[in-house]
């Protein structure tokens, strides 16, 4: 798999819907070609503390952002035609399928991949976890600022690129 688009999302609270985050990292030809990054505004919009607790994000941060159809239209170009990866896919490709779902958009059913059965798979045994950051590690890079939608996007880009 030489080129596709690693996905991350944060979410404000349980709802899959919530998402409050994004990032996105495009590799074409195994190079890292793309990056981008959006705070959104999440539905429902409250938070959790326990979901600022693990990514910092607040409703002062979002309250002013764009809502997901908005910002799906600034990733949508980039990432047409390509597979998507997840580390941990199901939360991921749940979440956006949920999104897609509550603003009533036509879900493109998007080829999803998962860095986490990747590593699992490959590295059986190898490894005390399978924590992105540990297999990030692994696979050369360090992540700095796991929970941040385009770190943790980079780090599964780097992960799936290890594997291909």
């Amino acid at each position: 798999m030489l080129n596709f688009a690693a996905i991350d999302f944060e979410t404000a609270n349980q709802h899959a819907t919530s998402v409050c985050s994004v990032g996105i990292v495009v590799v074409r030809d195994g190079e890292i070609t793309e990056k981008f990054y959006s705070l959104i505004k999440p539905e429902p919009e409250f938070y959790s503390y326990w979901n600022v607790q693990t990514h910092g994000i607040t409703l002062e941060d979002t309250q002013f952002s764009p809502v997901f159809p908005h910002v799906w239209e600034q990733i949508e170009p980039m990432i047409e035609g390509l597979p998507l990866v997840a580390h941990n896919k199901g939360f991921d490709e749940r979440c956006l399928k949920e999104v897609f779902r509550m603003y009533q958009l036509d879900y493109p059913d998007y080829e999803f991949h998962c860095s986490l059965q990747m590593a699992r798979k490959h590295l059986k045994g190898l490894l005390p976890n399978y924590r992105l950051h540990t297999v990030s590690e692994f696979c050369g890079f360090e992540l700095k600022n796991h929970h941040h939608a385009l770190a943790d996007a980079e780090a599964c880009a780097w992960i799936a690129r290890y594997f291909q």
